[in-house]
């Protein structure tokens, strides 16, 4: 009874730690939209200019996510980046690229079952479907987004149906104002400071928070949810495209990542207890379930600010609406398939050919198309 007792009260301090980081999340994006705001004064749209290529923006997001590989981190920078300035324009294709760059987490875990040619085969094809279905949706609706801005409407139609417009409502915000004292303490400490100097600490201090915050949430919460997690994916996969999309999305909310849904789903695609096609369902569901941590995020500078709260619908409607045309469709929901099917083939008979596949799609082919761009 009494190391009952000690669990309880252990699982107990672990879902108040949870509820801290959270706290601590909230406000590190606030720390980055007013550093930003500190450091721009009123150039912040100048300090873009090399991002006002959509393209460029979408490259920006991919290399940021690949080398910090975390989407959850980088969409939440955004959401603070947006709080301080950057313009929604510019922050749809970074929101578009983080897309990309997360998946090369589970692409790199496939390399573990390298030893053997057919479970390499069949891991390394569960890896990149993700890779293949987010590069697909970016070469959909970025073009649309570019000629028609849907996104960024349908988005801020959502925004607006979230915030505060009065403002003698203000105090109903609760989450800006739990936070106001913590990012007021913090203003303080740099406030003798040259203002871009301020500015700048206050956004590293943000970022460094966003780092820290959603590993620690991330870790708590796979050791109090990932058996719950574990059960729900088990049940899952096999039982139809919806229910597997559903539940990746749940396992996704509860672990707080998406490269660990996705990750978890390399080895037993290897083992080949699961095949391809009940494995791609239930990796669609994670591209929607990693949208929480940004809407968290945005939550702090929801007031009078409808720009926070509408890059995080970007990044919410861009994945449902991603799953719900290329999935809904026939002639485009085997793509992703195929392509994974063929990668996993020439990889298995030809090592180099993987580690050239992810040095090539997530860094090298990225950082030439940004020095392109940016001589243009």
């Amino acid at each position: 009874m009494t190391a009952e007792m000690e669990a309880g009260k252990s699982k107990w301090w672990q879902w108040v730690s949870v509820a801290a980081l959270v706290y601590l999340l909230i406000c590190s994006v606030s720390l980055i939209g007013s550093g930003f705001k500190m450091a721009s004064g009123d150039h912040a749209k100048e300090l873009f200019e090399f991002a006002t290529n959509p393209f460029a923006g979408l490259v920006v997001g991919t290399l940021a996510t690949a080398l910090i590989q975390s989407s959850s981190t980088v969409t939440s920078i955004i959401v603070g980046l947006v709080a301080g300035g950057l313009p929604v324009t510019i922050a749809v294709p970074m929101m578009m690229g983080a897309n990309i760059g997360t998946s090369i987490t589970n692409t790199i875990v496939s390399l573990g079952h390298v030893r053997e040619k057919e479970e390499f085969r069949r891991a390394f094809s569960a890896a990149t479907v993700h890779d293949f279905f987010n590069v697909l949706c970016v070469l959909i609706f970025l073009p649309l987004e570019m000629m028609f801005g849907f996104l960024e409407k349908l988005a801020a139609s959502m925004a607006g149906m979230f915030t505060l417009q009065d403002a003698s409502m203000k105090e109903l915000n609760f989450v800006k104002t739990a936070t106001k004292p913590l990012v007021n303490s913090a203003k303080d400490l740099v406030g003798n400071l040259d203002t871009i100097l301020g500015g700048m600490l206050l956004i590293a201090g943000g970022i460094l928070v966003i780092f820290l915050s959603i590993s620690l949430i991330g870790k708590l919460l796979n050791r109090l949810l990932v058996g719950r997690a574990r059960l729900i994916m088990d049940w899952a996969i096999g039982r139809g495209p919806l229910t597997g999309i559903m539940s990746g999305s749940v396992v996704t909310v509860l672990v707080q990542s998406s490269s660990t849904t996705t990750s978890l789903m390399v080895p037993l695609a290897g083992s080949g207890s699961f095949g391809l096609k009940q494995i791609y369902p239930f990796t669609l569901g994670a591209n929607i379930g990693t949208c929480v941590t940004a809407l968290l995020a945005a939550t702090a500078v929801t007031s009078f600010q409808t720009e926070a709260l509408q890059i995080a619908f970007v990044h919410l409607a861009f994945n449902v609406l991603g799953v719900a045309l290329i999935f809904g469709l026939p002639f485009l929901r085997n793509l992703p398939v195929t392509a994974a099917e063929r990668m996993g083939h020439i990889a298995a008979e030809n090592k180099l050919v993987a580690l050239f596949y992810i040095l090539g799609l997530f860094f090298v082919l990225p950082a030439v198309c940004l020095g392109v761009t940016s001589l243009l």
